[in-house]
């Protein structure tokens, strides 16, 4: 009696037909003996593994149940990212395939959509495929995850270079007697976020203390064009007590005479600062930079509206550039680095690791000596 074939050959692809636990036939084909034994061998070790072969859910289904059960323990701003990456880049290209038929061809599909991207945007969107993607792992619906080797590409922010010495005073000499005086203090003598900032009530700094400091109690959250306040720190550490240098401290002192808000930085009305209270005041900042000035047409000449404002600056500045420059002075000081992380409020001494070992002992009248030695025996 002929011995039966191993797999059937409809003469493009070797088949068989496998029964899975739940009853129901599996046809499994492939173009190689040897592919078809491997898929063969992997569905097996599924089932023994618990895998659910029949499920039919979809990468959007999944994607929405991951994000609803674990919503409550993340930021707004983490939130924010995530249904972005969902949303924007994940389902309307993958959304609608079942889990089980995800390829890592696919994954890498999602991330070519991406290439004129950021790094950052698509490393944001390669973390929410794999941790997905490793919940599809966990209960059972896939064997392995097909996103697991996949890699952010696009061009890296660029390194943020700190503030000079002398770029800080110009900054504070250009805008003294401007809204966005004390919020540049703030930064770049306490180096706060911009959430820390606006959320800063007077309740939260103590002057009369010896020394004068501040606590971090409070955030704002910023949700589209509006505020709100409180709002939870962004982790643990970024509740912290500050001490003032005597700048920050008169100045504070100076402007608390002034005010009647509870806030240390309001909006124009007195109330939180809002999204546009934030932008309004780098505005205050920009006006002052020299390469903003436009040469106008003989014929379209305009009389600027208000006082005359004096071009002084030739760099530009942001929130965060401030809050970087307070750590980079706090470094090149020598201050310990565990000093230097808990005064910045950040959860993971990576993070401050990254910023003091690159401020500190390597400019060149600090490595000349080694180098030297080096080459000269």
């Amino acid at each position: 009696m002929a011995r039966r074939a191993e797999f059937y050959y409809d003469g493009t692809y070797y088949r068989k037909r496998v029964k899975l636990k739940s009853g129901v036939w599996k046809d499994v084909r492939a173009k190689s003996k040897e592919e078809l034994r491997k898929k063969l061998y992997d569905l097996e070790t599924a089932q023994r593994m618990g895998i659910v072969l029949d499920d039919k859910t979809t990468v959007a289904e999944l994607a929405a149940q991951w994000f609803n059960n674990r919503k409550d323990k993340w930021s707004y701003s983490r939130k924010e990212d995530y249904v972005n990456a969902i949303n924007v880049h994940i389902c309307p290209y993958i959304g609608g395939m079942l889990v089980k038929e995800v390829k890592p061809e696919h994954c890498q599909m999602v991330l070519s959509k991406m290439a004129h991207l950021s790094n950052s945007m698509q490393s944001k969107t390669v973390t929410t495929l794999k941790q997905i993607f490793e919940c599809a792992e966990e209960n059972g619906l896939i064997f392995r995850s097909p996103c697991s080797k996949l890699k952010a590409a696009g061009e890296r922010s660029k390194e943020k270079t700190p503030l000079t010495p002398e770029q800080s005073k110009a900054l504070l000499e250009a805008t003294k007697g401007t809204r966005a005086y004390l919020f540049i203090m703030l930064g770049l003598y306490a180096g706060l976020r911009r959430e820390e900032i606006c959320g800063l009530r007077w309740v939260d700094v103590d002057l009369t203390g010896n020394p004068p400091h501040l606590t971090v109690n409070n955030a704002v959250r910023f949700e589209g064009t509006k505020a709100v306040f409180p709002s939870p720190l962004k982790t643990r550490a970024a509740h912290r007590t500050i001490p003032l240098p005597a700048a920050l401290a008169a100045a504070l002192a100076e402007a608390k005479k002034q005010t009647k808000s509870v806030f240390v930085v309001p909006s124009a009305n007195g109330g939180v600062a809002t999204p546009q209270s934030v932008r309004n005041l780098m505005k205050i900042i920009d006006r002052r930079r020299a390469s903003n000035v436009v040469s106008l047409n003989q014929e379209d000449q305009k009389q600027p509206r208000g006082p005359k404002i004096e071009r002084t600056l030739d760099f530009k500045v942001t929130p965060h550039l401030l809050r970087h420059t307070y750590l980079t002075r706090l470094c090149e000081s020598g201050l310990d680095v565990k000093k230097c992380q808990y005064l910045a409020g950040h959860a993971d001494i990576k993070v401050t690791l990254g910023i003091y070992c690159h401020v500190t002992n390597n400019r060149p009248e600090q490595l000349i000596e080694a180098v030297e030695k080096a080459f000269t025996g």
